[in-house]
């Protein structure tokens, strides 16, 4: 009998056992999904009356989910009706520049409620194949988002494609134009280095960086090099604004970005008009990666792919400091004109 009782009651304990933890884990879950919903700041007083400029508590909450199918193309068009969703057209781009960091940019961004990221690079006004398809096609190549929400794209071909900033102002004058720098030098010489892993994994051979930096014959800097031409900022700058006025522009810090991410993305909310999302929460370092890695909530995080932060090749050391010393001027000018100064040699 008293066996009987000793079995009956660890059966008892053993089911009591089982909906504890089965509670337990609906809470985390819960929680992980109530994590975008809830601000990590309160709401009110950021948004101001309630009305068209309120981002939508449900925006927030299909943010990590339903749109996500919706991407894969998993909704029907009565969903996509019922949840009020659209794909619009870009009120910000990502318009360079190679190598500065757009990715990373894009995908920081994106941790705020209010910003839905186009995944891959469109490629519609740099290509003159895809451009021809029209502007109809370039919206359907966009994320689904609900009307309050802003879609990003970033293309860094834009940047340096003389006929882009015109087709850009085409479509929307009043755009507003991200574009991400690093120190010129550093910024070219990551430029050749992931061409030169394309190589390898090809088992092709390359030139080593110093023969395509300087000219043989006349040991200058060669600008027909491209990664030293789209480190020249200032002179594909100075063709945007040709169509747009330098209030549109807003000019990140690439190499701060890498070190102290935060007050970088709170200058771009301050420009794009967001309130305050994103905070220290959302951005932990990766010692093993090296680069900060994106928290949306105690369930998902993301680091980006393993191919960023490769290591570069030695240089010659003369040829850093000519590039430098070729590049300053067009930096000072570079600074004039944003009226942004960065501290590269």
């Amino acid at each position: 009998m008293l066996f009987k009782q000793q079995a009956l009651l660890r059966q008892k304990l053993f089911v009591l056992g089982s909906l504890a933890i089965g509670s337990l884990l609906y809470l985390v879950a819960r929680v992980g999904s109530l994590d975008r919903l809830q601000p990590l700041c309160p709401i009110d007083g950021r948004f101001g009356p309630r009305g068209q400029d309120e981002i939508p508590l449900r925006a927030m909450q299909f943010k990590r989910g339903l749109l996500h199918e919706f991407r894969k193309g998993n909704a029907t068009k009565e969903q996509i009706r019922l949840h009020n969703l659209v794909q619009q057209l870009p009120k910000a781009i990502i318009i360079g520049v190679r190598k500065g960091g757009t990715r990373a940019l894009l995908e920081m961004l994106n941790l705020h409620p209010a910003v839905v990221k186009a995944s891959q690079e469109i490629h519609f006004f740099d290509n003159d194949e895809n451009y021809a398809k029209g502007i109809e096609w370039y919206r359907k190549k966009m994320p689904f988002s609900y009307p309050h929400q802003i879609t990003i794209e970033k293309s860094p071909a834009y940047f340096i494609t003389e006929e882009v900033p015109e087709r850009i102002y085409k479509m929307n004058s009043s755009i507003k134009l991200l574009i991400i720098v690093r120190e010129p030098t550093t910024r070219a010489i990551s430029d050749y280095t992931q061409v030169l892993e394309g190589k390898e994994r090809k088992n092709k051979t390359y030139y080593k960086f110093e023969k395509l930096a300087i000219d043989p014959n006349t040991c200058e800097v060669n600008t027909k090099y491209k990664a030293v031409r789209t480190s020249i900022y200032t002179k594909h700058l100075e063709r945007w604004l040709k169509y747009f006025p330098i209030e549109q522009f807003h000019i990140v810090d690439g190499d701060r970005l890498i070190t102290e991410p935060l007050p970088e993305l709170q200058l771009v909310e301050k420009f794009l008009n967001l309130p305050p999302r994103i905070s220290q929460y959302n951005l932990y370092f990766n010692a093993t990666r090296g680069f900060y890695c994106l928290r949306f909530n105690i369930v998902f995080n993301k680091c980006l792919a393993g191919s960023k932060g490769r290591i570069h090749p030695e240089v010659d050391t003369s040829v850093i400091t000519k590039l430098r010393r070729f590049f300053h001027p067009f930096n000072q000018k570079f600074y004039q004109i944003t009226g942004r100064t960065f501290n590269w040699p």
